[in-house]
Order: structure tokens, then sequence, then C-alpha cells
């Protein structure tokens, strides 16, 4: 089995609810085992300014299949629960992306691995550290605590009253 992490992201049409739905739907999933989620944290948008914004979490789960097959199937929930890509980093009803898949390193046209953008989110850090501490360590970066001190100049909000 490989631990999979996977990032959790809605900023519109009830986003926590979307969160739950999202979560849910993930936890059905064939090959997934032993699921974790984080707490859920408010962030300004990266992109355009002019939207809500928005909550997140991850979920960390043991995988036994391949990290396309997981792609393919995120995509799929993303349809159901009816994502429409408007606007690059725009608003959305959810967004789920695979942050790390093991120690597995991936480059094509369709999926980086790890997540590209990993030291670039405190939104993806910080709930990472949640579930796996400050010492994991994701290929070809720093450990979680180390990423997570560069990004002080981000602002992240824990949702104490939001409960997955």
């Amino acid at each position: 089995m490989t631990l999979a992490v996977i990032a959790l992201g809605a900023n519109i049409d009830s986003p926590t609810e979307q969160l739950k739905t999202a979560r849910d739907a993930i936890n059905q999933l064939p090959n997934l085992s032993d699921t974790h989620l984080s707490r859920v944290y408010s962030s300004p948008p990266m992109g355009p300014q002019n939207q809500p914004p928005f909550f997140n979490a991850v979920m960390t789960c043991h995988y036994t299949a391949d990290a396309n097959q997981l792609l393919t199937e995120l995509q799929r929930i993303e349809v159901n629960m009816g994502r429409v890509k408007r606007r690059r980093w725009g608003e959305r009803c959810i967004d789920l992306d695979i942050i790390q898949l093991g120690d597995v390193v991936i480059e094509t046209a369709h999926l980086s691995l790890p997540h590209p953008g990993i030291a670039e989110r405190l939104f993806v850090v910080q709930p990472m550290i949640d579930l796996l501490g400050c010492q994991h360590k994701v290929p070809g970066l720093d450990d979680l605590g180390t990423l997570r001190r560069r990004l002080t100049n981000q602002s992240l909000t824990l949702c104490q009253d939001v409960e997955l």
C-alpha cells in the first residue's frame, strides 16, 4: 500500500458541504483504505481576488492502484459534483488534487507528482502537518516543518467551528 495525500478545496455553493460530499465520495473509491481528514482551514484565493475565500483540507489514505487511476477517479468526482472550470485559479465548487503518492515522481502533461505547488501553498502544507507531522518529507522537497516556516507571509485561518 502507498500513502496518498489528496487536497480538497472549495469556495462556492456551500463550500464546507462540498468538502463533506467529496470526502464521502473519496471514501467510496476502490483501492483505498485507512482514510484520515485534516482540520478545515480558510484562506484567500491564490488567483483572482474577486471571489470568496477557499475552504481547504487534506486527506491521507492507503492506495493500491496507480496515480493515473486515482487522478481519473478524482476528476470523475469533481464532474459529478458539478465542477465547471471558468477561469484559471477561479472559483469552484470543488477542487481535488493528488499532492503525493508515496515516493512516486511523475511529470506528464496531465499529472505531476509530487504536486508542483506544495512548497507555495500553506493551505496544503498546514493540513498535511496536521496528519503527517512536521518531519514528513515530500520527495524532492524539504520536510513539512521547513516548508511551513517559509510560508509565514500567507494567511490561513483554522475553521474551529467546521467539522467534517
